[in-house]
């Protein structure tokens, strides 16, 4: 009965007002997942490139695997035929051939400063140099290690013939130009994060002594042992040397880890991938890896850029300047 008399009521009221009214309302759209940001960071000063890609966390990586260390090794100013095929890094030679070999990575620019920036800041900066005025090219940018701290992973970078910490000169044989981090204000002029992120090579025996490696490795040969004044042979002598230390160390977790080996630049001006027209030539890159797959060449089109939007995949970070154009690739062809 009262069902009845409710309904009596309810059709004397809809006749009272216009038949719109009357429709149930429709039910509002649930609202978009808003996006994760990152923590406060001062903006980029030097040229209006673009702010990192954010991306959401819940984002499953398929495509790249969840490395807990990744190591970068670079080396100085040699094109891939200069390289692969050479009886003087004749262990690199064999790392590449046991391995995966990326066969068409190309530099983003020449000389060497610019590049290393473009491996962990996205972008060269508008540097087109290497910045003997070393006050001109400081960067007030996000860079890959605050993201990386920003993810609760942490990171060091190695630097050969560095005399101490966060030092800002240069030696005869350590040099500015083949150190990026140094360049990144919110890591230079935060002393704390500066003296432990950057730091003597000599450091990574008594880290591995320690089991304390970080999650981010990135190692720079001093300016002979890079290839950039000294014969080959003694930089294949380095990478054998650091080899030797590290691949144990990171065998012996169990977990999965990457070894990139590669070049800041070539000898020519190659280019692909949505570099400019004359790019900094093509370099031998390799990755070792129990992920990778083995006595494996991938002819796939890669920049330096691709390799910072790989490793930003492999840990769910934003992805920086020029790594998140979709011309920039994915680096997947390799894993198993």
């Amino acid at each position: 009965m009262m069902n009845i008399k409710y309904m009596l009521v309810w059709l004397a009221v809809c006749a009272s007002l216009l038949a719109s009214a009357c429709q149930p309302a429709l039910t509002a759209p649930a609202p978009a997942q808003s996006l994760p940001t990152l923590p406060s960071l001062p903006v980029i000063t030097k040229t209006p490139e673009p702010t990192p890609t954010i991306r959401p966390t819940s984002t499953p990586r398929l495509l790249v695997p969840n490395f807990s260390h990744i190591v970068v090794i670079i080396f100085e100013n040699k094109e891939f035929g200069s390289v692969v095929g050479n009886s003087d890094m004749a262990y690199f030679n064999l790392l590449a051939g046991s391995y995966t070999l990326l066969t068409q990575h190309y530099a983003v620019t020449h000389p060497s400063l610019p590049n290393y920036l473009s491996l962990i800041g996205g972008d060269t900066f508008g540097i087109a140099d290497n910045c003997i005025r070393f006050e001109e090219c400081y960067i007030n940018s996000p860079s890959l290690p605050d993201l990386i701290e920003a993810s609760g992973r942490t990171w060091r970078t190695y630097q050969d013939d560095m005399p101490e910490p966060c030092f800002q000169g240069e030696t005869l044989r350590y040099v500015r130009k083949h150190n990026p981090f140094i360049f990144f204000d919110p890591i230079r002029l935060n002393i704390e994060r500066c003296q432990q992120g950057i730091v003597p090579l000599a450091q990574m025996d008594a880290d591995l002594a320690a089991n304390n490696l970080a999650n981010f490795i990135f190692i720079t040969p001093d300016i002979c042992y890079s290839a950039h004044d000294c014969p080959l042979d003694l930089a294949d002598g380095f990478l054998k040397e650091q080899m030797d230390k590290i691949y144990p160390a990171l065998e012996s977790t169990g977990e999965p880890y990457l070894i990139i080996l590669t070049w800041d630049e070539g000898q020519g001006e190659h280019s692909c991938c949505g570099l400019p027209q004359l790019a900094g030539g093509r370099v031998a890159t390799v990755f070792i890896s129990p992920q990778a797959k083995e006595n494996f060449q991938d002819a796939t089109q890669y920049s330096h850029y691709s390799v910072l939007k790989t490793i930003s995949e492999a840990w769910d970070l934003p992805f920086l300047g020029h790594a998140a154009d979709i011309e920039t690739p994915l680096i997947t062809a390799p894993w198993k």
